[in-house]
């Protein structure tokens, strides 16, 4: 789940991750966290795997190893950097003293895949040796993508919350006083901010489409509280009236922004989203869907206006809830293949459950942190900005996309439906999820 390289971008997509994790299953399956018997207070030396890659979070990582080395002077850790999940899959495949003991993965939707291989080890036995309730430890949606059917294969290592950054100025010429907290005022907010310019646009409001960077079909419809899945596991997509909504209030906007072929047009015109050009930062766009990193970036970009933060809109008839967002975040978990567990729980322990270590690492990298007694630290950096990620990360209606067997499948299941939806490839919007949610089903039927 930034930072400077950031969640979904820098994170596998699910189609990918999905690849990756069910090749190795066959490798891990079976494989526990109560056969750990090595002796941690030991002088020894393991493996710490990560995906970070810019000179800053790499730095971070090290300073919060360092700060861990000082207090376990017997553990050594030896910090690989910038590792994907596929290269995880190849080193936990082929074992031996140089696969990894830790390892800190961005791929939340890979979670069911960790839990259900046995990837990961369960992490419940070492949370009770050392006395930790994860309930009165982490927020309860992160306790939702890191763990699956009873298996506590990961934690929590920081957390991500997606909001609405607006252009002040902008606000400020259209009369526009405050935020939309409804999406019907969100709409109108987005058409009073978009300014024509021949074919294209001088300022668009919003970009709407899907492929608009952080614009997921998941980001947006975690707005009208949805539920992914019934009682019995199958897929909610067609039974759910979130999803219809949702996809029924997105098509909506981009047709009156535009279209969806002029939009994407103007979408060509974009810079990378991670780069110094993306469209918020130029002020192509007055308002951006993302996560808590984009303040720093904007602001590290060279913003030539006043940036506003906000939880995003909710559904009209949802306002009492307005405040919460979608949640995402990095994982952190035990190699099964490791011969070292004890020792590599004091890593995991100390990353995703001591308070001022998380505090550090979050302040470092910008992004919220992933306890609940380090939300509420005095020594978390908290500007009015980014207090609001906070609020959005506390928020008890605050939601996620849940683990599943098939990884993150049934998301881009989900995605690419709305891809066709969107640009007036299919036309009956029930029958359409109906078969997407036949699709979910078969593909989740066929991982377990």
């Amino acid at each position: 789940m930034p930072r400077i390289a950031l969640p979904k971008g820098r994170r596998l997509t699910a189609a990918v991750a999905v690849a990756a994790i069910s090749v190795l299953a066959s490798a891990c399956t079976g494989q526990t966290g109560t056969a750990a018997n090595d002796d941690p207070k030991k002088d020894v030396t393991i493996n710490f795997w990560h995906g970070w890659s810019a000179p800053s979070e790499v730095k971070a990582i090290q300073d919060n190893v360092a700060r861990f080395e000082k207090a376990h002077p017997n553990i050594k850790v030896k910090v690989t950097a910038n590792i994907t999940d596929d290269k995880i899959n190849q080193a936990l495949r082929a074992g031996g003293p140089k696969a990894p003991d830790v390892v800190s993965s961005f791929s939340t939707d890979s979670v069911g895949k960790f839990c259900t291989s046995g990837a990961f080890v369960d992490l419940k036995p070492f949370l009770g040796k050392s006395k930790i309730d994860p309930a009165k430890t982490f927020p309860r949606t992160l306790l939702d993508y890191t763990q699956f059917e009873g298996n506590q294969c990961t934690l929590p290592l920081l957390n991500d919350a997606y909001g609405l950054y607006y252009n002040k100025d902008a606000f400020k010429a259209a009369g526009i006083t405050a935020p939309p907290r409804t999406w019907t005022e969100f709409e109108k907010v987005a058409q009073k901010l978009t300014k024509a310019k021949g074919d294209s646009y001088e300022q668009l409001g919003f970009m709407p489409t899907f492929h608009g960077y952080e614009t997921t079909p998941m980001h947006y419809v975690s707005q009208w509280g949805p539920t992914y899945f019934d009682a019995d596991g199958k897929s909610n997509v067609a039974k759910d009236p979130a999803f219809a909504k949702m996809l029924t209030f997105q098509k909506g906007l981009t047709d009156k922004l535009g279209g969806f072929r002029k939009l994407e047009k103007y979408r060509a015109s974009f810079g990378d989203e991670w780069g110094a050009k993306h469209p918020f930062h130029t002020g192509q766009v007055a308002m951006q869907l993302d996560g808590e990193w984009r303040l720093a970036m904007a602001r590290d970009a060279g913003a030539k206006f006043g940036i506003g933060t906000a939880p995003l809109p909710v559904a009209d008839d949802q306002v009492a809830d307005y405040g919460k967002g979608y949640l995402s975040g990095t994982v952190m978990g035990i190699a099964a293949t490791s011969k070292k567990q004890n020792a590599a729980w004091e890593l995991v322990r100390y990353m995703t459950t001591d308070t001022d270590a998380v505090v550090e690492f979050s302040n470092s990298i910008h992004n919220v942190p992933s306890t609940l007694a380090a939300l509420k630290s005095p020594k978390l950096k908290v500007e009015p900005e980014f207090k609001t990620f906070i609020e959005i990360a506390q928020h008890p209606k605050s939601n996620t996309t849940p683990a599943q067997a098939d990884g993150g499948a049934y998301q881009v299941t989900f995605q690419d439906f709305g891809y066709q939806y969107e640009k007036g490839a299919v036309k009956d919007l029930k029958a359409g999820l109906e078969k997407t949610a036949r699709q979910i089903d078969t593909d989740i039927a066929k991982a377990k």
